[in-house]
């Protein structure tokens, strides 16, 4: 029988003891239920507790280094100026600054990932997490490639591959780009790989231009709408463009041209939509590049009319970065990737600011526009972190930009035609940790083409 019913001497009670004894019972059950539920409530607040205090300590170191670093620069601009040298012509001072700029890009560059990075994880660990989440992961790399040389020289070596993808999906009509239905696919226009080797004491990045001809290999074809491959096959191309490996083939076929021209093992890869810099542009409001003459482009316009130091908004920073048919500008597409180089630099030093590290609100919204705007293979916060603690001691002086050796004249197809020689002494003393070819010093900015030049005939648009 039911105990409930029955008294301590097992005799039948009547119902009302019955109903007492029921409701008891419950209250008991509940009351049960309800401190357990307690007990794990309190265990929860206190984890979360000391993931706040711990977060909040690594905030505050992070904030720390980054307000001691951002004072070292205010420092050394106040510094008094050196003792007087010998007078200079005018072209030594430009030459000067220009290497002084880029030593400067340079440093800002490698302070401003290792920031990003402390930052990610001074947060909270479900910081990882979040970005993590956010990042899209597109498939890329083919690390056991026959293209690959001197495997084991590279194994500890990390090769960066970076695509500027200016897909026209969501351009508006007052860009003047053209839009998905009369430009459709994905393309490159910014190829870059940074090399940085084992013993991290220095790093190179080297840009390709978009217009160089290369045999293009078997490639899956790409669908940018769903950012993954196919099974159809896209036949190979003996004379093709750069850029038309990523329109047809995506990363997968990108990453097995470079593979094949350097030779490296590219282990990551990279890619950031165009749109997204406009986003990221506006999240730290606005970033200022140095305009030595008004920039006017034949398909774009006027893209940047102001001389000097210029503050431009998101939407200008794109037309900026994407402008290749420039009035008086006979290098084309050289003429573009300085521009994107220094533009990046830019980014990297308003990133670096007070007026941004100091500012979460600001912060958070260009992590937030870079995570949205960014696609990559084996790219993530655990990756980054890795990277740049094993980059602590790096000389900021010690970043070469360079681009790829080429004759510097569009051949009667339109291309950029590589320097063979030029091009496997390049990588050679990139596989194997060996000085650059020429003696090429620190902070080097991305090679031009002659100055009479001739733009060639370019079949392509935007």
């Amino acid at each position: 029988m039911d105990p409930l019913t029955m008294t301590d001497e097992m005799e039948a009670i009547d119902e009302a003891t019955q109903y007492r004894r029921k409701i008891d019972h419950s209250l008991a059950r509940f009351s049960a239920a309800h401190d357990d539920a307690a007990a794990e409530e309190a265990k929860r607040r206190e984890r979360r507790e000391r993931l706040t205090t711990r977060s909040m300590a690594l905030f505050e170191q992070t904030r720390t280094a980054l307000q001691r670093v951002v004072l070292l620069d205010k420092e050394e601009e106040e510094q008094e100026p050196p003792a007087e040298k010998p007078e200079q012509t005018r072209l030594q001072e430009k030459k000067q600054r220009h290497t002084a700029r880029n030593v400067r890009i340079g440093r800002i560059a490698l302070i401003v990932v290792v920031a990003l990075i402390f930052i990610g994880t001074g947060v909270a660990w479900g910081a990882v997490t979040w970005f993590d989440a956010k990042f899209a992961q597109v498939s890329a790399l083919d690390e056991n490639s026959s293209d690959i040389q001197n495997a084991d020289a590279q194994a500890n070596d990390e090769n960066f591959l970076m695509v500027g993808s200016d897909s026209r999906d969501g351009a508006s009509a007052e860009e003047n780009v053209g839009d998905a239905a009369n430009i459709p696919g994905a393309r490159s226009d910014t190829v870059m790989v940074a090399h940085v080797p084992a013993d991290r004491k220095r790093v190179v990045v080297v840009s390709f231009p978009r217009d160089l001809e290369i045999d293009r290999p078997d490639c899956n074809r790409w669908d940018p709408a769903k950012s993954q491959t196919t099974d159809e096959i896209v036949r190979e191309q003996k004379i093709a463009k750069l850029n038309t490996a990523y329109a047809v083939g995506g990363p997968q076929c990108m990453t097995k041209v470079i593979q094949k021209i350097t030779g490296l093992r590219i282990n990551h890869f990279v890619g950031i939509d165009f749109n997204g810099f406009k986003e990221m542009v506006d999240a730290v409001h606005g970033v200022t590049v140095h305009n030595e003459k008004p920039i006017i482009d034949t398909t774009l316009g006027k893209v940047l009319t102001e001389t000097g130091d210029v503050t431009i908004s998101g939407d200008q920073a794109l037309s900026y970065v994407r402008a290749r048919h420039v009035v008086g500008d006979k290098t084309s597409d050289y003429g573009r990737i300085k521009r994107q180089q220094a533009f990046i630099g830019a980014l990297l030093k308003k990133v670096m600011s007070s007026d941004v590290v100091l500012d979460p609100g600001r912060l958070s919204g260009f992590i937030t526009a870079f995570a949205h705007a960014t696609f990559g293979d084996n790219l993530g916060v655990q990756q980054m972190m890795t990277l740049a603690q094993s980059m602590r001691g790096l000389d900021p002086a010690n970043i070469n930009f360079l681009t790829v050796p080429t004759v510097g004249l569009p051949n009667k197809r339109g291309n950029e035609v590589l320097i063979q020689e030029k091009t496997r002494s390049l990588f050679d003393a990139l596989r194997d940790n060996t000085p650059l070819p020429g003696n090429q010093p620190a902070g080097t900015a991305a090679s031009a083409p002659p100055a009479n030049a001739s733009p060639g005939k370019n079949t392509n648009t935007g």
